[in-house]
């Protein structure tokens, strides 16, 4: 908002002046200290009009400050050598955009002119293997990255993708065998057990290994004990991985696995076979992905190995093939470990060289892992990733130890808490990064944590909560009242950057700064011993705003507020 109305003001400027500039892009100042916005698009225009800079710098200062009402846009406009303008802009601009944004649904934010489709592809858990703490980043950060675009205005559809027809379904009905199990004696505590106890054995011997992976084919090839087998597995650990997911507040609109793609694959066969795509190498069917702007060799995607059996490659196309005709997206967005960046470059190739992917956006969104204090991926002290399961218990009685009065608090609100310290956590870091998860230093009430923000905004609330004000004057008291408008009018800079970049730290970064302010204007406004009414009356509204915006974008961030703290 406060960008649109700037640029729109200097358009007019330039227009007047007759120049015409490609893009007008005012941009938040980087000195807060000189101004509050700048515009550095002299440089370009004098390049394009061979003039000084100085000379159209000075003529833009000039004609601004000519403009009718130039009190209700800027407090302050001046062209500084050698090419820049600095801006600072008047209170009544930033009351009125306040008033706005607590007027108008989703603080009125400006819905898109045209509504586009986005299919997310995350969590991607395989079936019959227990949730771990590498799951956690796919299924939040996916999810928030869908919140994010829904609340930008377009359509959403979200699916969790399960690997239920891979190698490890072969391993468990290898182990149900060994063991001469019932179909009605497979639990989650079997579940459990017999994949890593059959995926070690499978290592250490090539015979079970290749008999799992015959299993694997002969239940993709639709033998009807290894179905029924399969059903079973499915049916618990697919309800067990649910349940983890509601836990997490994290949800999807399909429940598709890739077993759901394998009645295309025969379609996509034929589309792929008709336009000689297909190569031969060792008895496998492969497809080339090389393009010539590479920089170093790609291998090609392995489409169907020489046994006939499928691999993910192959899944991943019949997959996008489908989600094509069903859905017709604008974009489809994948989230996965950073490590599988090469499977999705040759998977997106393949669908851009057949034509499966005509008009479509495919997007790989790749993140780093989470690691522990050692720097190296978090593990249990066993050496192995920790459950879920596991890893909530941890961190709700790392926080309950933190003081006495936790330990009488509610379980539910307990549980708001954990998922906001390892939400937080984890999606104020660049999603493309590694970082150290330290449970201690996350479960904090102070520092840049989930207890911290969640603290801020009850405390705040509590204060506001029973106060009824509908309106503000025009004045801003002193500066740390005027830092805290500031930064509230920018909240739509924040989720236009976090919905362009598909990067939720952008949102975690300015609900962290906002609750800064929050806290050191609290600590240096006293708004119960205040005279002046209007005064109070006017910091009631801004700090009944404040708690609007942090709920608003805590959601963004699937984190609850609990009923206190």
């Amino acid at each position: 908002m406060i960008l649109e109305v700037l640029n729109e003001q200097l358009k007019k400027v330039l227009d007047k002046l007759n120049y015409q500039a490609e893009e007008i892009k005012i941009i938040k100042s980087n000195r807060p200290d000189l101004c509050d916005y700048q515009y550095d698009g002299i440089f370009k225009l004098a390049s394009v009009y061979h003039q000084s800079p100085i000379e159209i710098g000075i003529k833009i200062e000039e004609e601004l400050k000519k403009i009718d009402n130039f009190n209700n846009y800027f407090d302050k406009v001046e062209f500084v050598k050698p090419g820049f303008l600095n801006i600072n802009i008047s209170n009544k601009l930033i009351n009125d955009i306040l008033i706005y944004m607590n007027n108008n649904e989703k603080l009125g934010l400006k819905q898109p002119e045209k509504k586009e489709t986005y299919f997310l592809d995350y969590g991607g858990p395989n079936i019959a293997k227990p949730l771990h703490v590498g799951h956690m980043r796919s299924a939040i950060v996916g999810e928030s990255v869908k919140r994010i675009i829904d609340y930008m205005g377009h359509k959403t559809i979200s699916d969790v993708h399960l690997g239920d027809f891979g190698l490890q379904i072969g391993q468990v009905i290898y182990g149900i065998i060994k063991y001469n199990k019932n179909i009605n004696e497979i639990d989650l505590d079997f579940l459990d057990k017999i994949y890593p106890e059959i995926s070690l054995l499978s290592k250490q011997d090539e015979q079970i290994k290749e008999q799992c992976a015959n299993i694997t084919k002969d239940l993709q090839d639709g033998n009807d004990t290894y179905i029924k087998y399969w059903k079973k597995i499915c049916e618990i650990s697919g309800n067990d991985i649910k349940r983890i997911y509601k836990y997490l507040d994290v949800n999807f609109d399909l429940w598709y696995g890739e077993s759901d793609a394998y009645k295309y694959i025969l379609e996509v066969e034929k589309i792929i076979e008709s336009q000689n795509l297909f190569e031969i190498s060792q008895n496998a069917k492969i497809i080339d992905i090389k393009e010539k702007t590479d920089t170093k060799e790609l291998p090609p995607l392995i489409f169907q190995k020489s046994n006939k059996a499928y691999l993910y490659g192959t899944t991943d196309i019949a997959t996008i093939y489908q989600r094509m005709n069903d859905y017709n997206p604008d974009h489809i967005l994948y989230f996965a470990d950073a490590r599988q960046s090469l499977h999705f470059t040759q998977v997106f190739r393949a669908c851009k060289k057949s034509n499966i992917s005509k008009n479509v956006n495919l997007e790989f969104l790749g993140f780093g892992t989470v690691n522990g204090l050692d720097g190296k991926p978090y593990k249990t002290r066993s050496g192995d990733a920790p459950k879920l399961d596991d890893l909530f218990n941890e961190v709700k009685e790392i926080f309950i130890s933190k003081k006495e009065s936790n330990k009488e608090m509610l379980n539910s609100d307990i549980d708001k808490i954990v998922n906001a310290i390892l939400k937080f956590a984890d999606l104020q870091n660049n999603r493309e990064k590694d970082y150290i998860f330290d449970i201690a230093k996350f479960s904090e009430v102070v520092g840049k944590t989930g207890p911290y923000i969640l603290y801020t905004y009850l405390r705040i609330n509590k204060m506001v909560l029973n106060e009824n004000v509908e309106n503000i004057s025009q004045n801003i008291y002193n500066n740390y009242d005027r830092e805290l408008r500031k930064k509230m009018i920018e909240f739509d800079l924040s989720l236009n950057n976090a919905f362009k970049e598909k990067a939720p730290s952008i949102i975690a970064e300015y609900i962290y700064d906002l609750c800064v302010l929050l806290n050191t204007f609290y600590q240096n406004n006293h708004i119960n011993g205040l005279n002046n009414d209007l005064n109070k009356t006017d910091w009631i509204y801004i700090l009944k705003l404040s708690t609007k915006v942090l709920k608003e974008m805590f959601n963004l961030l699937m984190i609850d507020v609990p009923t206190k703290m």
